[in-house]
């Protein structure tokens, strides 16, 4: 069959038509606008107003020292252009690896064993500089390692997760379905007991690194006991098919997939061993919702960093944009919000590490927080006028990655609903109809 041709007859003569100089690549940011420096060459740290660094143990300055200077100097410059083809800069990985953060909290196999601040911290100066490349860490180091961590048995420990602390091996963490995000616990995939293992089926949708991830840690649904349990699935195993979503505005890094399990095969040995209900799911999303609440806190950082040197350097009406008073006003707005959220996710960690975090602090933090983050990126992208809609000068970049940031891991609704049942006593997240079923 000879299948017509779609291309239209003109478009020969109208690119024939053109002058040459149509055809020419974009000029570098640094040529096209020489009045400000671009993100490439990222800005020194200067939010800090009210000296938090004083709540900071030795050890913990050292770690977020570290990570900031490995994400300004070999990180920032080449983040833009992956962020605008949104494709994953796999170089980046022994990078990371190399700072020894990966397992954050975890102690031995091969994990730092960081304080809660210091894990956190190190997750906020990679968010600073991009979100996309702090949510590829987490997803791997506070979900999935964290799961394998506290709910595995010490035969998967030992064998998991030295080469995940080293990122030789990648993982992802795969609880949300196309059906069930904010009801999360609601979900359909089922894991079927069978003679020496576990048979998976279902689908599993949005979930970050699954396109390259070496093992998936997978929720599913016990047929027999009708409660939610955890497997690791390895990649390329028969039945698994992972695909990319495609068309994001936010994390565009982030390489978010659809994993279809058909009769997927897991052996007994790869069932994690202590994870038997969603309750213990939850255990792994009461650290993981305080690493995310830093988040937004060093996307903001970065925000607030790239405004202060760029109101310097830019000039118009013959005077530097910082000396214009609403954009003084608009500046110290962000950073009032940088030093509150600061202050916000520092004591959440000391409530962790005292034990005394409840889920509705944790929700909280992060509502709270997400919701100043975004403010924040809008007041930064009004600063950078025209530029504050290109990726180059980082602002644009995180106000579209603060997106996906301020839903996921619990919308901004939803977190609030868990605080104000636990302030109130009732729960209001299903129809009043629906309630008594809860």
């Amino acid at each position: 069959m000879t299948i017509p041709s779609s291309k239209n007859p003109d478009d020969d003569d109208v690119k024939n038509a053109m002058p040459s100089n149509f055809n020419l690549p974009a000029l570098d940011i640094c040529v096209a606008f020489p009045q400000a420096i671009s993100a490439s060459t990222f800005p020194p740290c200067v939010s800090d107003y009210f000296e938090l660094d004083d709540l900071l143990a030795p050890e913990e300055k050292a770690i977020r020292n570290k990570v900031r200077d490995l994400m300004e100097k070999e990180i920032a410059p080449i983040m833009t252009e992956y962020w605008e083809k949104a494709k994953f800069p796999f170089q980046i990985i022994p990078k990371i690896g190399s700072l020894n953060i990966a397992g954050g909290t975890i102690k031995g196999y091969g994990c730092p064993g960081l304080s809660v601040t210091g894990s956190a911290l190190a997750a906020a100066e990679i968010a600073r500089v991009d979100a996309s490349c702090s949510t590829f860490f987490l997803v791997h180091s506070s979900l999935a390692m964290l799961t394998i961590a506290l709910c595995g048995s010490e035969a998967q420990k030992q064998k998991y997760l030295p080469s995940l602390a080293q990122l030789k091996t990648i993982a992802c963490w795969a609880l949300t379905e196309p059906d069930y995000g904010s009801d999360a616990s609601a979900l359909n995939t089922t894991a079927t007991k069978v003679e020496g293992g576990w048979i998976l089926d279902g689908q599993k949708r949005w979930i970050g690194n699954s396109t390259f991830a070496d093992l998936l840690v997978i929720f599913a649904r016990n047929t027999t006991t009708n409660q939610i349990n955890g497997y690791i699935v390895k990649k390329d195993v028969p039945g698994l098919t992972v695909t990319k979503i495609e068309n994001k505005i936010g994390l565009r890094i982030v390489q978010n997939g659809d994993i279809i399990l058909r009769k997927v095969f897991v052996p007994d040995e790869d069932r994690i061993a202590e994870l038997n209900s969603f309750q213990d799911t939850n255990k792994v999303l009461a650290l993981s919702r305080v690493m995310v609440a830093w988040q937004p806190i060093g996307a903001s950082m970065g925000i607030y960093d790239m405004c202060h040197r760029y109101l310097k350097e830019r000039k118009q009406f013959g005077a530097p944009l910082a000396a214009f008073q609403i954009n003084q006003q608009k500046l110290v707005k962000i950073l009032s919000n940088v030093q509150a959220m600061i202050l916000v996710g520092w004591r959440l960690c000391k409530l962790y590490e005292s034990g005394k975090m409840t889920p509705g602090h944790a929700s909280l933090g992060k509502s709270w927080i997400s919701l100043r983050a975004r403010e924040s990126a809008a007041l930064g992208r009004e600063l950078l006028g025209g530029n504050g809609i290109l990726a180059d000068f980082h602002v644009a970049k995180a106000f579209c990655d603060l997106e996906p940031i301020y839903t996921f891991e619990g919308t901004y609704d939803i977190n609030t609903l868990v605080t104000g049942r636990e302030v109130t006593g009732f729960a209001s997240f299903k129809p009043a109809s629906n309630r008594s079923r809860m």
